[in-house]
């Protein structure tokens, strides 16, 4: 019977590990080739964006510093009162026109009836400036009927005191009758005298009555503006919206009392809005209106909105400031500033609308 061969343990381990570092070896030279070109494809990958970014920021300029703009008119009362009614609530949409606020109108209308009132009694005064005059007319026209009379008097007068001078040196008359003719032309020559000074005084009354006339006139000219703007403010007592537009930031209730100038609400219009971005003064270089731009909306991340530029600013934003930077004297950082740029949409999108402050990102293709 054969003596089956037995194998000493500590011999049999040391001859299997002797193999196993040249397994592993091979296997990661195997591997290797693969990495390689694992990295070689990334850095082409890389390489081609790269190159295609550095190609776009050639040829495009963007920026993140920009917001959606849009008219928003403050309602201001222009009178002081108690608000008797607030006919809006927030968010609603109103047209050009509609009625927003009414402020309490009896303390106004009151004005306007005083002021009526004080314009009747000056046209009366005009009236009775105008009558005047003629009345003083008339009388110049009786003072110079009254000279006519006194000169025909003295014709007649003065024939008659001839033929008594004959008759009285004929001693045909008595010596009284001649006296009584003298007198008597005597008498007609102060009355002439004393017509013409009437008349001059007369006169005098005429153009003292067309002064009045033009006092009383002007006086009702005065008493018409006083009118039209007790009627003016009146009309101030209702507060409309000056656009059509959409309602917001209310904070006015019927029955508080408001002041002139105090804001009432604000009115953002509808329809009209633009995009300001703020590029900075670098890449302002190859900027020109009329450049197209594509705009990202935050609000909408899977729109894209075309544009083009429509003007840019004459100065920086910083110089609007209440205190304005000014680099060119003493010590100073130097900050690159930013230009406004106002770009406009080439169409309205009623399904995305844009609401004003809304931040966007704009890109200008300037080649």
């Amino acid at each position: 019977m054969a003596t089956p061969v037995q194998h000493d343990p500590a011999v049999a381990p040391t001859s299997s590990a002797a193999y196993e570092p040249v397994v592993e070896e091979q296997e990661g030279r195997s591997k290797r080739p693969i990495i390689f070109i694992i990295l070689a494809l990334l850095l082409l990958v890389g390489g081609y964006f790269g190159y295609q970014r550095y190609q776009f920021g050639q040829t495009h300029e963007d920026t993140d510093d920009a917001q959606v703009e849009g008219d928003v008119y403050p309602i201001l009362p222009r009178v002081s009162g108690p608000v008797l009614e607030v006919k809006v609530e927030d968010n609603q949409q109103v047209k050009k026109g509609d009625v927003l606020v009414t402020v309490d109108p009896a303390d106004y209308q009151q004005r306007v009836n005083a002021a009526e009132a004080a314009l009747a009694a000056a046209q009366a005064n005009v009236v009775a400036a105008r009558a005047a005059v003629g009345t003083a007319q008339a009388n110049v026209s009786t003072a110079q009927a009254t000279i006519g009379v006194s000169d025909a008097n003295r014709a007649r007068l003065e024939k008659d005191l001839k033929r008594s001078q004959f008759l009285r040196k004929e001693d045909i008359i008595p010596q009284s009758e001649y006296d009584a003719v003298q007198a008597n032309l005597k008498s007609t020559t102060a009355q002439r005298t004393t017509a013409q000074q009437q008349v001059r005084v007369a006169q005098q009354q005429v153009e003292a009555a067309r002064q009045q006339v033009a006092v009383a006139e002007a006086v009702v000219k005065q008493r018409q503006a006083d009118l039209d703007n007790a009627r003016l403010q009146l009309s101030y007592t209702i507060i409309t919206a000056p656009a059509n537009g959409i309602v917001s930031k209310k904070n006015v209730q019927p029955g508080q009392l408001v002041s002139p100038n105090q804001q009432l609400m604000g009115l953002v219009a509808s329809g009209n809005t633009w995009i300001i971005a703020n590029f900075k003064e670098t890449q302002l270089e190859n900027m020109k209106v009329g450049q197209p731009v594509e705009v990202e909306v935050d609000a909408y991340p899977n729109e894209e909105f075309s544009g083009h530029i429509e003007s840019l600013s004459a100065a920086t934003g910083a110089r609007f400031a209440l205190l304005p930077p000014d680099n060119a004297s003493g010590n100073f950082v130097k900050v690159t500033q930013r230009v406004p740029v106002k770009i406009v949409l080439d169409k309205v999108d009623p399904e995305h609308p844009l609401r004003a402050g809304m931040s966007v990102v704009a890109t200008v293709k300037t080649k």
